[in-house]
């Protein structure tokens, strides 16, 4: 049951508290390139989603089965990039083959999913936060997709909301979404005193 406590805590923690997004702003570019529709927001959320799980899942076995024993953790890097660099191309050929109107909407952003920082983060604070579990590293992977997933979402419905609106004429564009981005921000880091 203690296990079972942990591994409910660290998911909401990820999802919630340590957003990646909204507390360590990782993973911005997409953050802010694709939520301007709720539909293209919610399937890149779940391409990140995958992408994440998988990465975070295979490269804590990477570096627990073979660069901690050998001693070879100067490879870290190399090792967790070539993981995400072949998961993000099993999503792009999935989604080119299976949903080719979201393949086209995505343009440069899917295969920028390879050089989102939230994916590498979390690898990289899997290893730092010293995860010695491969139940808590898949918990901590889904909960960071899922915690992306609802970031971009809530950003995309605001911001098809926005567009309904008379914003003034100097704040139209890039300034509300990064005001909006902001705002959003200060609001999930009131999750902060959460969980002691």
């Amino acid at each position: 049951m203690d296990t079972l406590n942990t591994l409910l805590l660290g998911f909401i923690s990820i999802v919630l508290i340590n957003n990646l997004v909204l507390t360590k702003f990782l993973g911005i570019c997409p953050f802010l390139g694709v939520s301007g529709r709720i539909d293209m927001a919610f399937g890149m959320g779940m391409a990140v989603t995958f992408v994440v799980t998988l990465s975070g899942i295979l490269t804590w076995m990477i570096d627990h089965f073979l660069l901690k024993p050998y001693d070879l953790q100067v490879m870290q890097y190399v090792c967790f990039i070539l993981v995400i660099a072949g998961a993000v191309q099993l999503v792009e050929m999935y989604v080119r083959k299976f949903f080719p109107p979201l393949y086209e909407s995505f343009g440069i952003f899917l295969p920028l999913i390879t050089t989102n920082c939230a994916i590498l983060g979390l690898c990289l604070f899997i290893n730092l936060w010293e995860i010695n579990s491969l139940i808590e590293a898949a918990v901590l992977s889904i909960g960071a997709g899922v915690g992306f997933t609802m970031a971009i979402c809530i950003m995309a419905g605001i911001r098809e909301n926005l567009n309904l609106v008379d914003v003034p004429k100097c704040l139209r564009g890039a300034p509300i979404t990064l005001i909006t981005a902001g705002l959003l921000t200060m609001a999930f880091m009131g999750f902060s005193g959460m969980i002691k």
